[in-house]
């Protein structure tokens, strides 16, 4: 099986551009504002408009409002949403969109908690932040907790850089990887010589 590759984070149109050449299956836009790689509604546009064909583009909310979920999809086009907060299977399913749901494994609830309450995700982001906090801290958190899935695509996050990507890759054989900071020169900035190298990384393994 083939793993594919996300890079979040995108807060550049070339960045995105450049991400899509390189191999990147999927890019992410994040909408929650004390994110350093947050991103206006007019920045989303302009890096959607960066994304080829049969690249994908999630957007990142956590614990935001109903409404403004709604005003990003009414202003970009999006593919797939990836909520990071504590909601509620209902709230995740209300907007018509296929999502994932992020699972905080840095401690705070059981895992299998979110991941039995969310029948209707497509798929389970399992990240090293704990309960409440954002992700994007370049922390790994131990692969051997990963708990059962039930089938559903795993998507691995938390602290995934070129040197150690082809391990994770090898060690849990995830749907999909999820990297931000690991190929990053500055918060938000991506260096594209680094998302080569891990997404090179990852086509070898």
């Amino acid at each position: 099986m083939r793993t594919r590759v996300k890079i979040c984070g995108i807060t550049r149109p070339a960045d995105a551009a450049a991400a899509s050449r390189l191999g990147a299956d999927s890019i992410g836009l994040v909408f929650h504002e004390s994110s350093p790689r947050a991103v206006d509604l007019q920045t989303a546009r302009a890096v959607r408009a960066a994304v080829p064909p049969f690249v994908t583009v999630a957007a990142l909310f956590m614990d935001a409002t109903v409404e403004r979920v709604r005003e990003v999809l009414a202003a970009v086009q999006v593919d797939l949403l990836q909520f990071h907060g504590s909601e509620s299977p209902e709230y995740c399913t209300g907007f018509g969109c296929p999502y994932i749901k992020a699972v905080p494994m840095g401690g705070g609830s059981p895992p299998e908690q979110v991941i039995g309450a969310h029948e209707q995700a497509l798929g389970f982001l399992l990240d090293s932040h704990g309960v409440g906090e954002q992700g994007g801290s370049g922390i790994v958190f131990d692969w051997k907790a990963i708990p059962d899935l039930h089938g559903r695509p795993l998507i691995l996050a938390g602290g995934l850089t070129p040197y150690n990507v082809a391990e994770a890759v090898r060690q849990v054989g995830p749907w999909a990887v999820d990297v931000s900071s690991g190929v990053e020169s500055a918060p938000g900035v991506k260096d594209a010589r680094r998302m080569a190298s891990f997404i090179n990384e990852v086509q070898r393994v």
